[in-house]
């Protein structure tokens, strides 16, 4: 992979938690609570940006490389929240680990320095159940769904499972970054 230096990269991040505090019992780790600060989620997808942008062959919308401003929302909700949202956006019943909306699907934005990617909202209760399953933490399992989300939000999907394969590897690699 080709890599390029690239200038200062600003993000906004609006961040929304919900009350977990019936959930305290299994998020006793440092680590873990910091999936609740915003300073946190900020630094995590600042060096995905980074990461993504220093690279020039991977299959995401030209114009993403050309930003220096981002933007997007994070939240943390209920099932009940992310099966409503699911319902009435994805046509789909029940509860889901993540959603993503993503904003920017035209190339006519290619014009502004400032990009608005989108809203990532991701169940807590659907990661606490998925961190037992999977036998990691659910740091990890949040990192996980949020860097699945950001995908999203840049444009790519997985309509088949060579797609998803690459886009979980993708993903994978974002993850070792942050270490």
């Amino acid at each position: 992979m080709k890599e390029k230096i690239i200038s200062e990269i600003n993000l906004d991040l609006v961040f929304q938690c919900n009350d977990f505090s019936q959930f305290s019992n299994k998020l006793k780790d440092t680590k873990t609570h910091l999936i609740f600060e915003s300073i946190f989620w900020e630094k995590v997808f600042l060096s995905w940006i980074n990461t993504i942008l220093k690279k020039e062959d991977y299959e995401l919308p030209n114009y993403i490389f050309e930003k220096k401003s981002f933007s997007l929302g994070l939240q943390i909700i209920s099932n009940q929240e992310i099966a409503s949202l699911n319902k009435k956006w994805m046509q789909k019943n029940g509860p889901t680990d993540v959603l993503s909306f993503p904003i920017i699907s035209d190339e006519s934005l290619n014009n502004l320095d400032h990009i608005e990617l989108g809203d990532i909202f991701i169940s807590l209760e659907m990661a606490l159940e998925q961190s037992y399953e999977y036998k990691h933490s659910i740091y990890r399992e949040m990192i996980w769904l949020a860097s699945h989300g950001f995908l999203h939000l840049l444009g790519w999907e997985h309509n088949n499972e060579h797609d998803l394969e690459n886009m979980l590897n993708f993903q994978e690699y974002l993850i070792t970054r942050l270490d």
